[in-house]
């Protein structure tokens, strides 16, 4: 019966268009009160100890140094300067999408932020150049997912927050896996560039290696933001938050010196990062109910019990779960995609022996292939709209394939040698 209000409850309220936090929040209060003895105060308890968390305040400082960042102009800088080093690697300037992304996604934490920023520049310049507009926008809704997946991610921290895990381990763990998939996209570029249709112009633009230093140095001030972000946190000195927090500050103090932030961009960015951490937190109340209560009736445990019924071992519930997060990527967005379903798939996994630091990795790269699967593949909207439906939204998904396999052979390679996620936790 459980189940049933459960499943019926959730696709009755989101079939009807009701806001995704109040339909999780309602149908936590429905099994509380009618399933759960009437202990729907519960609820109440729930709510106040996530608000009250400290690791949660990361969200919106990190929100907010994304939102700095993109209306300092300092994404234009670090683009530019990148832009000589890629001139004779065959696939060229589409290379430099992905590191800019790479980079810009170890300040921002977001992965729309980050396609939002770096296509804004990346593709009026490459297409203007020459560059086929599809591949363009394919390397950067690619590109942009890295920013849910390499420090500091907003998916990692609320996973880490709401999961009571460690968000300094699970940053850790992230670096690795992303640099990994960052490279892997550089080599498919690469043999792109070389094999099928011209993606790339037929252009020989001389570069000596003193304007390529030139253009490193011209980045220098991004390694010092990611030493106050990261560095801090790695070499023990701060928590995520005060990370986050020295993180705003040093993003403030470089857009007004290094980008050309105002006190209205400034106030722009704080109300952007305001109304987004709103709807997120929203999205959290409404999950702290429903984990509440599917916690309280032992929910998780019944779908173990009902798949191990079944005959299928450990690894083959986790690949109905990833066929899950797959099949509900195309509906939801990321972050909604992450609160909604880890009240019922994370205690189910640690009770089948899974790390709880690795899980939050594979769920993540499960995301990251949500945001480039249509219908709803946010970096896909983002990206199509920039460039004002030069690139329809199918043409997008179709350029995004390669990378989208990619990402889920990245999900199948970190299951089969869960080491490579875990070894950098391990050292701290």
């Amino acid at each position: 019966m459980n189940w049933v209000i459960l499943s019926v409850g959730l696709f009755t309220l989101l079939s009807s268009g009701a806001v995704l936090g109040a339909a999780l929040g309602l149908i936590g209060f429905i099994l509380l009160h009618f399933q759960a003895g009437g202990s729907s105060s519960l609820a109440i308890n729930s709510a106040w100890n996530l608000l009250t968390g400290f690791s949660l305040t990361a969200v919106p400082l990190f929100i907010f140094l994304g939102d700095i960042l993109l209306s300092s102009g300092v994404s234009t800088k670090v683009y530019n300067g990148l832009t000589p080093l890629f001139r004779r690697v065959p696939g060229r300037l589409l290379h430099t999408n992905i590191a800019v992304c790479t980079l810009f996604s170890a300040v921002s934490g977001s992965s729309s932020a980050t396609a939002a920023a770096i296509g804004s520049i990346g593709y009026p310049e490459l297409k203007n150049r020459g560059y086929s507009p599809s591949m363009v926008v394919g390397t950067l809704a690619a590109g942009g997912t890295l920013g849910l997946l390499i420090p500091p991610s907003l998916a990692l921290i609320i996973y880490g927050a709401t999961q009571n895990v460690s968000i300094g381990q699970l940053f850790l763990a992230g670096i690795v896996p992303g640099l990994m998939i960052s490279a892997t996209f550089s080599i498919w570029i690469m043999i792109r560039s070389k094999v099928g249709s011209v993606v790339v112009p037929d252009e020989q633009e001389p570069v000596s290696r003193s304007e390529i230093l030139r253009g490193l140095l011209q980045v220098w001030p991004l390694p010092i933001l990611i030493f106050f972000v990261l560095g801090t946190i790695y070499m023990g000195v701060a928590t995520p938050t005060e990370a986050a927090s020295l993180g705003v500050i040093a993003s403030v103090f470089m857009g007004f010196t290094w980008g050309d932030l105002t006190l209205s961009k400034l106030w722009s960015a704080f109300v952007n990062a305001t109304i987004m951490f709103s709807a997120i937190a929203f999205i959290m109340l409404g999950t702290a109910i429903l984990s509440q209560a599917v916690s309280l009736l032992a929910l998780p445990r019944e779908a173990v019990a009902f798949i191990a019924d079944l005959g299928f071992n450990r690894y083959g519930i986790l690949v109905m779960v990833i066929m899950v997060y797959i099949i509900l990527g195309c509906f939801f967005d990321g972050i909604s995609l992450l609160l909604m379903t880890l009240p019922i798939t994370f205690p189910m996994m640690m009770a089948l022996g899974f790390d709880p630091i690795w899980f939050g990795i594979i769920v993540t790269l499960l995301m990251e292939i949500g945001m480039i699967t249509p219908p709803v593949g946010l970096n896909l909207f983002v990206l199509t709209s920039i460039t004002k439906n030069e690139v329809s939204l199918t043409s997008a998904a179709w350029a995004s394939l390669p990378y989208w396999l990619i990402l889920l052979g990245a999900v199948g390679l970190y299951t089969l040698l869960p080491g490579i996620v875990l070894w950098l936790p391990g050292f701290w």
